[in-house]
């Protein structure tokens, strides 16, 4: 899948609309819709799955602050045995401050608002792909004016 930076270099070049050749312009707008529509639904999916994984890496984080975590499953995830690195469990009222600053799960969330910038950019281009038809139309009533018609 494409970066986010690809997908504005594509789009900026698929954004164009050939004023000369408006009748291709149109035609083409199905296919436009179709590659867009391909990377908006990928995208999508890539984030349901991310978020997935997030909710069990909040589960796991439980278990591990909490002692719950057993010694193999620390070591398949490369955990060291003591989250409080020798100082004394937090009270529970100030457990979510671990949570929330876990590097994982700090890293995890960078990469769910990515995916979430880009689900959201595929969106507008979509919605714009939409309106194509009717920008074009409006050229078309432009030029007609202009003409005298």
């Amino acid at each position: 899948m494409m970066n986010i930076d690809e997908l504005h270099k594509i789009w900026n070049i698929d954004s164009k609309i050939d004023e000369v050749n408006l009748d291709e312009t149109s035609i083409n707008g199905a296919k436009l819709h179709a590659k867009y529509l391909e990377l908006y639904s990928i995208a999508k999916l890539r984030l349901k799955k991310k978020e997935l994984k997030k909710a069990v890496l909040k589960k796991d984080l439980w278990l591990y602050y909490n002692g719950k975590m057993s010694k193999d499953e620390m070591d398949q995830r490369d955990w060291k045995y003591d989250p409080f690195d020798g100082l004394a469990k937090p009270l529970k009222s100030d457990m979510e401050k671990f949570y929330s600053t876990d590097s994982e799960l700090l890293e995890l969330e960078l990469q769910l608002e990515y995916d979430k910038t880009y689900v959201e950019t595929c969106k507008e281009i979509l919605d714009n792909i939409k309106w194509r038809s009717q920008t074009i139309k409006n050229i078309i009533a432009w030029r007609q004016f202009q003409s005298g018609n």
